[in-house]
């Protein structure tokens, strides 16, 4: 079970970006990045294609390894470290370490 989701909001730790808050777009688990809405933006040439034929230069987000970033606290707000609980169910929840609420609904 991945410790970062899709849709998760997390802040940037480490690197150019550090302080940077955004809701992640995408999970890489092979590469161990995500890719977060409005942090790492990069300018990428693009040759005119038939999906884009006017190519040009497009702004987009470039992927960041997952050690530079903290799951939000749901409570405080504030960048947390992530335990895994296994219910009564069998089913496994994340739980924030610096509140202990459930991430998971």
């Amino acid at each position: 079970m991945a410790r970062v989701r899709k849709d998760d909001e997390v802040v940037v730790i480490a690197g150019k970006e550090k302080g940077r808050r955004g809701t992640v777009l995408k999970v890489l688990p092979k590469a161990d990045k995500v890719v977060i809405k409005g942090v790492n933006v990069i300018t990428k040439h693009v040759k005119p294609s038939r999906t884009q034929p006017q190519g040009g230069i497009v702004r987009r987000e470039a992927p960041i390894h997952l050690s530079n970033v903290m799951l939000v606290d749901p409570e405080t707000g504030d960048p947390t470290r992530v335990r895994m609980l296994t219910l009564e169910g069998g089913r496994k929840v994340r739980i924030a370490v610096k509140s202990g609420q459930q991430i998971d609904k």
